[in-house]
């Protein structure tokens, strides 16, 4: 028994003397702190540092609406006019994505000064609020047909995209207007809209006017996608360009996509055919992929055949990546939905509509981009 006394009181001797060296050794500092607090949170700094963050958007575009009077005439109701019927068939596809962009080929100026159609056109302010309805937040106003009804055409229009809360790019109200550079935010990636145009049919603005419209001007078109870099993780530009009806672009499309990737573009999205062109990809100096659809045919319009009568949504991922302080963004997972115009100028999907079209229209967008995501 005392020597079972004496083991255990030899015990406690080692414990205590154990203890008491730890604590002079660490200065008598509790032994669940860091010898040095400064250095401990310089690495849990750099341990957070090292932590990946992601996030990803889709953007979703359509190409022209182009509202001849045969367009709104099936439109008119008692009370006005009501395109919804055209656009319900594809209102889920457009509804689907983060972002929707629309390239409004008509000024709507609305009743009050007189609608018209080609070759001067002026359309009801209710096609507005069914771009609205179906998921559209931007819409491009830059294009051949910008000053066709004048000044009092554009007042009109903005008026009525800001009382229905709709962005709008490539015309202006005012100086103050014009250098304000579209935005939209989503899940933490900010994407910003350009818009310009090769001319405006042989109608100029006023001298003292030259924000009511963006003509293409590489000089100009860089400074702004600079100035967009600068607010936004993504550029979108679009462009209308090319040559009416031809189903492939021509020299100046593919110079100008490759100026305007090279300036720092991350999207291009090109009108003005009226018919489909093919998308491809865009490898820049800088190692960058940027997109580009070349033409996204008449998305809603009086034309028809030969090609005339289809367009589609084309959507497209951003992502974001958030490394070591370093922020990388990339355009990625394209996809396209093509539809068709029926009787009646109802939207419709194309392989509902015209199935027998499909395999034609799939492998015509997808011939230089293979992985293009098409319907089936």
């Amino acid at each position: 028994m005392k020597t079972k006394f004496i083991v255990i009181c030899a015990l406690v001797v080692f414990l205590a003397t154990s203890v008491t060296f730890l604590l002079l050794s660490t200065g008598g500092e509790s032994l669940s702190e860091p010898k040095n607090l400064s250095s401990y949170r310089d690495d849990l700094a750099v341990a957070e540092n090292n932590t990946v963050s992601l996030s990803s958007i889709s953007l979703s575009a359509v190409g022209d609406i182009l509202i001849h009077d045969r367009v709104y005439e099936n439109a008119e109701t008692n009370n006005g006019y009501d395109f919804m019927p055209m656009l319900e068939a594809v209102k889920s596809e457009m509804e689907k994505a983060d972002i929707t962009f629309a390239n409004q080929e008509t000024v709507i100026g609305g009743t009050s000064i007189g609608l018209s159609s080609y070759p001067s056109f002026n359309s009801p302010q209710e096609v507005g609020d069914a771009l609205k309805e179906s998921g559209v937040d931007i819409v491009s106003m830059a294009n051949n047909h910008t000053l066709d009804r004048g000044e009092k055409a554009l007042q009109n229009a903005f008026k009525h995209w800001n009382e229905i809360g709709m962005l709008y790019t490539g015309s202006y109200l005012s100086p103050e207007d014009q250098s304000k550079i579209r935005t939209i935010k989503k899940d933490d990636i900010t994407v910003a809209f350009l818009a310009y145009t090769y001319g405006t049919n042989g109608i100029r603005p006023p001298a003292n006017k030259p924000y009511l419209v963006n003509y293409i001007d590489k000089q100009k078109i860089a400074k702004d996608i600079q100035e967009a870099e600068s607010i936004s993780d993504a550029v979108v530009v679009s462009m209308h360009f090319g040559n009416e009806y031809e189903r492939l672009p021509n020299n100046f499309q593919l110079e100008l996509s490759s100026f305007i990737a090279e300036s720092g573009a991350d999207i291009i999205l090109g009108h003005h055919p009226h018919v489909l062109q093919p998308v491809e990809w865009i490898n820049t100096t800088d190692d960058r992929k940027v997109f580009v659809a070349y033409s996204l045919g008449n998305f809603l319009s009086g034309q028809k055949n030969n090609y005339k009568d289809i367009g589609g949504i084309l959507t497209l991922n951003i992502e974001k990546k958030k490394f070591r302080g370093e922020t990388s963004v990339r355009v990625t997972s394209p996809s396209f939905f093509p539809t068709f115009v029926e009787k009646g100028y109802i939207v419709k999907p194309l392989n509902e509509s015209k199935p027998e079209l499909l395999d034609e229209i799939n492998q015509h967008m997808s011939q230089w981009v293979p992985e293009l995501n098409v319907p089936k």
